[in-house]
């Protein structure tokens, strides 16, 4: 499908993240009724290390000149599945949801052959008031494979000194200028998520470089946990949801053989103590409900609840080893793949 006469497209800059979020920001209002993306998130998109600013995103534009919509492909790690975001303003930007998806698919079709992969799974995410864009979905060969939760818990009246963790367990913040520590941190993620079935791995050079690309790092809110003088456990916080006054854990793990033993609720605990101590009002997170550790018993149990559900479709797309133009389908294959994020996007 092509755009409209006189609607354009154009690759973004940093320049443009005041009018990205605004089409982000009454997106989300349509969805939500209320704003769940920052201009930091925006920046932290278009800086990606994964993400070629030349090739991988998109604007729409109206014939006034106005940016009414926005589209980009993240979370690749130059492996099999990434996903595709595609944000337009639900009164001026509907003509471009379907084109820039288009593209968008074609470009992940490009990246497969990139990447020396004979297809990609892609994966998108909706929420439930989104019809309009569940269809268009639909109507592109995705089928719906999964919910997740965005969770939140308020924090009034939680401690800036956290409680004392499980007996033999020691929590304490992470080492920034300690390599060896934070080998050890993205040791600990890895094989920690390798248990469930949606997880694909990033090499330490690839976590660690999305790092290095945040806009900011709290490390201060990042933990470790300790069973004697071995870690067995880490928190990853994100400044994502500062612009909504909220402390995010954007991962949690502990090996396997530490579960149950009050690890990860420790290690909230003390995240919690420690966004309190600075002020913020909520602590929220992502979890996949799909998960078979089921981590939201956990979450639950240290008062956190469900804000909104999210829903994630799928399809896949074979590799395109040739020259296709801007607008190019991608063919459709059927996909079985059942993958783990460790946590999803807001949106």
């Amino acid at each position: 499908m092509s755009l409209p006469p006189g609607w354009s497209v154009r690759r973004p800059a940093i320049e443009d993240v005041p009018a990205i979020l605004a089409v982000v920001h009454a997106s989300d209002i349509a969805a939500l009724g209320h704003p769940d993306f920052s201009a930091d998130d925006v920046r932290e998109v278009l800086t990606a290390p994964d993400l070629d600013l030349d090739r991988d995103t998109w604007l729409a534009v109206d014939p006034a000149g106005e940016v009414r919509g926005w589209s980009y492909l993240e979370d690749s790690q130059r492996g099999p599945r990434e996903t595709v975001e595609v944000y337009v303003h639900p009164e001026h930007g509907l003509p471009a949801q379907v084109p820039l998806l288009a593209r968008q698919l074609a470009r992940s079709a490009q990246r497969a052959a990139e990447f020396g992969l004979p297809a990609m799974t892609v994966r998108a995410i909706a929420l439930p008031a989104e019809e309009r864009w569940i269809g268009v979905l639909r109507d592109a060969g995705f089928e719906f494979v999964k919910r997740y939760a965005r969770m939140r818990r308020p924090l009034a009246g939680v401690a800036a000194e956290p409680p004392a963790p499980p007996p033999g367990v020691r929590i304490r913040p992470v080492r920034p200028d300690d390599e060896a520590e934070l080998r050890t941190f993205h040791r600990i993620l890895d094989t920690a998520f390798r248990d469930t079935p949606d997880y694909q791995p990033a090499s330490y050079q690839q976590w660690w470089a999305q790092v290095r690309a945040l806009p900011s790092v709290a490390w201060d809110e990042w933990f470790v946990a300790e069973c004697g003088a071995e870690p067995v456990g880490i928190l990853q916080s994100a400044d994502q949801t500062l612009d909504q006054n909220e402390g995010w854990v954007k991962q949690l793990a502990v090996l396997r053989e530490h579960r149950r033993r009050g690890v990860a609720g420790a290690l909230l605990a003390h995240a919690f103590a420690r966004y309190a101590g600075k002020g913020r009002e909520y602590a929220g997170l992502g979890v996949d409900l799909s998960n078979p550790t089921g981590p939201v018993r956990l979450y639950e149990s240290v008062g956190m609840t469900p804000l909104y559900e999210g829903l994630v479709f799928e399809r896949g797309v074979d590799a395109d080893r040739g020259q296709p133009g801007p607008e190019g389908q991608a063919s459709t294959r059927s996909s079985t793949t059942s993958a783990r994020s460790s946590e999803a996007r807001t949106r």
